[in-house]
């Protein structure tokens, strides 16, 4: 099962990459100041920042797993819920 440390480490392994606490709630994953991901220690979901073709690809791929998040979804946001995947799979 894939945990919000997988995620993180995924994420801070991309090239600039840095994590930030936004909100005083939320884990942000930036590169040059713009979030491509947002979660949180303990969640079970994490938004992530994608085209809308590749959002609209995902969530036809497995809706369970995948959804266009709540009010940015409209941009490309993809709500994923990671603990549905073996570790790996979301690289």
């Amino acid at each position: 099962m894939t945990t919000f440390d997988d995620v993180r480490r995924i994420a801070l392994a991309l090239p600039e990459a840095e994590e930030r606490l936004t909100w005083e709630t939320d884990v942000t994953f930036r590169v040059r100041d713009k979030i491509f991901a947002i979660g949180g220690e303990g969640a079970d979901r994490i938004s992530v920042k994608a085209s809308l073709e590749t959002q609209a690809e995902l969530i036809d791929l497995d809706p369970e797993t995948f959804a266009s998040s709540a009010y940015v979804g409209r941009f490309g946001w993809v709500t994923v819920a990671p603990c549905r995947h073996p570790r790996g799979c979301l690289k």
